[in-house]
């Protein structure tokens, strides 16, 4: 059978084989299959988001706390949470206002670590930013044409480089990375990897575009399972050594359960909320599960 990429089953299964090796070489019998129950997603700027992006829309921060409300948190016995992470709508320079609120998030990096997700930044806001900030998470684009489809920003692929140097500057980075992200083309995807091998990487965590309503991309459709499954295979293969995570954004249904299966034979070292054949798999190749509760970033 022959996939749309030009790739074969045959060929897919020699790059998984290649990846599950490098993995076997360069990491212990562990995998963390991680459900996030005890982070509590908290947005800066409510449901609002000047870019109002192609693939959300502000439809994901509808979910989200605000930061009083996570502030208030601590004091309410029904709530587990034990991190956070702090997102938000962005602004017409692509930042997530959280300078404006440095103070609230000083208070709440006491009640626990903090992931934060801050769009591009400057030198300063990334120092200060960095006093309050466990983790950063920082979504790595490249490719110019992706930047202004999904984001409608005047900026270039140089410009998150920059951000993401002058972060690690300061503090831990996560690069993250959506495969698809362009209306479910891989569009600029390798790129990005060939980008971060110039890069200090301590781990890349890689989500999935994901159609959802009420965006402009509603009717696109997810990257076929086959053309991930190659691009996850290869990032293992470009970074034999460095962590990959299977964030928690990602169809779900049939979709899901082929990708997470994909990722455990790719090599993947964290998959959140994995499907059940992936928790099958991992039985199957005799790997030993850890379980973890809080954001894969933390």
């Amino acid at each position: 059978m022959r996939h749309t990429d030009g790739q074969t089953d045959h060929d897919l299964k020699n790059i998984l084989l290649e990846a599950w090796l490098t993995r076997q070489a360069n990491f212990s019998d562990t995998i963390d299959f991680n459900t996030p129950s005890r982070t509590l997603s908290v947005s800066v700027t409510g449901s609002s988001c000047a870019l109002n992006c192609s693939h959300c829309a502000g439809v994901y921060l509808r979910a989200m706390v605000s930061l009083d409300q996570a502030l208030g948190s601590s004091k309410d016995p029904e709530r587990n949470e034990t991190s956070y992470l702090v997102s938000g709508g962005s602004d017409r320079q692509g930042r997530v206002p959280l300078m404006e609120n440095i103070n609230k998030l000083r208070q709440l990096a006491k009640q626990g670590p903090l992931n934060l997700h801050t769009g591009l930044v400057t030198d300063q806001e990334a120092r200060l930013l960095a006093e309050v900030a466990t983790v950063v998470s920082f979504d790595l684009v490249g490719d110019d044409e992706t930047i202004s489809a999904v984001y409608g920003l005047p900026v270039t692929v140089e410009d998150y480089i920059q951000s993401y140097r002058t972060l690690q500057k300061y503090t831990r980075v996560i690069p993250h990375l959506c495969i698809g992200l362009n209306g479910g083309k891989i569009t600029g995807e390798y790129e990005t990897l060939h980008l971060l091998r110039k890069e200090k990487v301590d781990a890349i965590s890689m989500i999935i575009f994901r159609p959802t309503a009420e965006t402009p991309f509603s009717n696109c459709l997810p990257p076929a399972p086959g053309q991930v499954a190659r691009f996850m295979a290869s990032a293992r293969l470009m970074f034999p050594r460095t962590p990959l995570y299977l964030g928690c954004m990602r169809p779900g249904g049939r979709y899901r359960e082929i990708i997470d299966l994909y990722a455990l034979q790719a090599g993947f070292n964290k998959i959140v909320m994995p499907a059940p054949a992936a928790r099958r798999e991992a039985v199957r190749k005799g790997l030993s599960v850890s379980i973890s509760e809080e954001c894969c970033s933390l």
